[in-house]
């Protein structure tokens, strides 16, 4: 056998796995099985090795299994092709790859799976990439931990009370306050004593903790119930007993008209001036049980917006108390002297109008809605249908800016502006009740209103702008940003409840019609972001969770209750410290991050750091809306549906007098 330019015989070492491997198919290698007997027919004892080629046979036995089989001319030609071969045609094969429904070279086939193996590379390596950036896990909550949030939440309350504090306030680091350096007042026995600490500032601001109240009382009329379930329905009574208690001494409250009401305990009237050495709240970093320096009060001879708050307060208090009916007729009575000096007053200005020692800290823009809100609540408090006509009155909602378009800030309810909850609230009525004539056009026009701020929280309608975290802008990108959020998620979930407890199923955003339970989700994504589900994986709450503020801008919670009297000047090293502060003052929500979700732990950033009494509130009554305990589904929508309406007289008029008996 012959290597180089000879031909080889083959069919000395031709297996069946060869044949199958070149010609495949069953018929073929039947024809190559006949044709290797053929081949073993030769002569073996030394004859001509040469294929014997017989007669066609066309009735051969294997042609009549192989009905396939080539004619025998076609086949030896075939035959002959193969077996003279050249041997270096075997090599050949290797350049290709039997894939089973394709025969592909090899080398196209090698090309192929390497390009493959790049994408898949190339691919993968930025998906991995994004997978290793830190993301904020989402926090899925569950209505218990609502329910212990809210109990911290209501325990800051009893952080900033101010006065002679009881036994059972349960904040270890507090004692009485306030109490000997108060300015004696003509008209208010034993002075301003009590209240609430606004933030943490050692200042009594009355607007903002007005409104606190009004709120608190305001959760506790439509969710009573569920404040009863957890055990907390005495602790917010007493948390809004002690802010109506000392509201009720910022005026004459048993006169039945007034020429003056207090606005605000100063910090020593210098709080403009932030380079004086005087002592006072601004200068001076103390515990409120240390504070020895005057606190002057300031009064005004008219402030509509702040009256019209504390009527609010009072008003909305006297329903949560109804069962105490001395007290309960007690507020009431104070409301209505308020609103009267309110409305009544010559000279209307909101009161902190050029006032340079309030506008820092509670400018108010404004008294219209102020108007409508206290209105509002007096109508539900007395059960006076005058006070529903002045609520609906077309002209006080234009002043109030109840006609302005989707992209106004009317929609942001706040310490300053109460036209959101103020348009809900009416709302209410006729969701429920529908008087109908004459106040039906208004309670419409409320009614729509209510339904364009719900439409401006939603994110696809960009009214708002909010952060890559999740958290809406209500502010615009301002400080402070938490109050607000807590505020809006407050009133889309009780509207929600609202719809449900009367079975509508949704409203309409223009063309577009949304389920009730879209609120309830905006609601709980920005409590949630609250609580913790943020890229930040901060819990706003302090002592929610396991990573919350340490360092929150907070006089007395940053100074130990150590048994020194630490000085105006003294708790400058407390304030400055960068060790984590020695009281935990729990339940406080601070201010929160900024546009961009990031939050700077630093005791100075108050901005970031800092409590208040109108950000708890909206907390707490975002909080119980949202928990399940006590009931929060079923034919009441989990409010109480009725409480609210317990002053009110039917709306029809009285039946007329029964017919004269006929006599024939």
């Amino acid at each position: 056998m012959h290597r180089n330019g000879a031909s080889c015989t083959r069919a000395s070492f031709v297996t069946k796995e060869h044949l199958h491997l070149r010609f495949g198919t069953p018929a073929t290698l039947l024809f190559y099985a006949h044709l290797d007997r053929k081949m073993y027919a030769a002569n073996h004892w030394g004859g001509s090795f040469e294929i014997q080629v017989e007669a066609e046979d066309e009735n051969s036995p294997d042609l009549d299994l192989d009905r396939a089989a080539l004619p025998r001319q076609q086949l030896d030609d075939a035959q002959q092709g193969w077996l003279l071969e050249p041997c270096g045609e075997s090599k050949k094969t290797n350049n290709y790859i039997d894939l089973g429904c394709i025969v592909c070279k090899r080398k196209l086939f090698n090309w192929v799976l390497l390009s493959s193996l790049i994408a898949c590379v190339v691919t993968a390596i930025p998906i991995f990439v994004v997978k290793m950036i830190p993301k904020h896990k989402e926090l899925v909550l569950l209505p218990d931990e609502y329910t212990e949030a809210l109990h911290k939440a209501l325990k800051f309350f009893n952080a900033q009370k101010s006065g002679h504090l009881p036994r059972s306030n349960g904040i270890p680091w507090r004692g009485d306050c306030g109490v000997n350096n108060i300015q004696q007042l003509p008209d208010v026995k034993a002075g301003l004593v009590g209240g609430y600490y606004d933030s943490g500032k050692n200042i009594k601001f009355h607007f903002p903790m007005a409104f606190s109240m009004t709120l608190l009382s305001w959760s506790v009329i439509e969710y009573g119930h569920k404040y009863d379930a957890i055990g907390e329905h005495d602790h917010i009574r007493d948390i809004i007993k002690w802010g109506t208690d000392y509201l009720l001494r910022t005026f004459n409250s048993s006169a039945s008209t007034i020429d003056k009401i207090y606005i605000q305990l100063l910090m020593n009237g210098r709080s403009s001036k932030k380079d004086s050495t005087t002592p006072d709240d601004g200068y001076c970093w103390q515990r409120p049980e240390n504070i020895n320096y005057p606190q002057p009060i300031l009064s005004a001879p008219s402030a509509p917006d702040l009256s019209s708050e504390v009527a609010s307060a009072l008003a909305s208090a006297s329903i949560v108390f109804r069962d105490d009916t001395s007290y309960s007729k007690k507020l009431v009575e104070a409301a209505e002297t308020a609103y009267q000096f309110a409305t009544k007053s010559k000279e209307q200005t909101p009161y902190s109008f050029r006032n340079e020692l309030i506008e820092p800290f509670y400018n108010s823009t404004g008294y219209w809605d102020e108007f409508i809100w206290g209105a509002a609540w007096l109508f539900y408090a007395t059960g006076n249908y005058s006070y529903l006509s002045l609520a609906t009155e077309n002209k006080l909602l234009e002043k109030a800016e109840g006609f302005s378009n989707l992209s106004s800030d009317s929609s942001v309810f706040s310490w300053d502006n109460k036209l959101p909850g103020a348009e809900l609230l009416l709302a209410r009525l006729r969701i429920f009740l529908n008087p109908g004539y004459p106040y039906e056009e208004m309670l419409r026009i409320y009614h729509n209103a209510t339904n364009r701020n719900m439409c401006s929280y939603l994110r696809q309608f960009n009214v708002f702008n909010w952060t890559r975290g999740g958290l809406i802008q209500l502010n615009h990108g301002g400080p402070r940003p938490l109050q607000y959020a807590a505020k809006a998620a407050f009133l889309a979930s009780l509207y929600a409840d609202y719809m449900n407890a009367s079975n509508i199923p949704g409203w309409y955003c223009g063309p577009e019609y949304f389920d009730s339970d879209t609120l309830r989700k905006f609601a709980v994504s920005q409590v949630n972001y609250i609580l913790g589900s943020n890229p930040m994986n901060m819990s706003y709450v302090v002592g929610h969770g396991h990573n919350y503020p340490r360092h929150v801008h907070h006089r007395g919670a940053s100074i130990p209750n150590d048994g020194n009297s630490y000085s105006c000047t003294g708790g400058w090293k407390w304030r400055d410290r960068k060790s984590m502060n020695p009281n935990t003052i729990t339940g406080a929500m601070v201010a929160g991050p900024d546009r961009s979700d990031r939050f700077f732990d630093i005791r100075n950033s108050e901005n970031y750091t800092e409590p208040t009494l109108a950000g708890n509130a909206g907390l707490v009554a975002a909080l119980i809306s949202l928990t399940s305990s006590g009931g929060s589904s079923g034919s009441d929508g989990g409010i109480d549906r009725n409480t609210i309406f317990s002053s009110m007289r039917p709306f029809y008029s009285n039946s007329p007098p029964p017919p004269f008996i006929w006599k024939p």
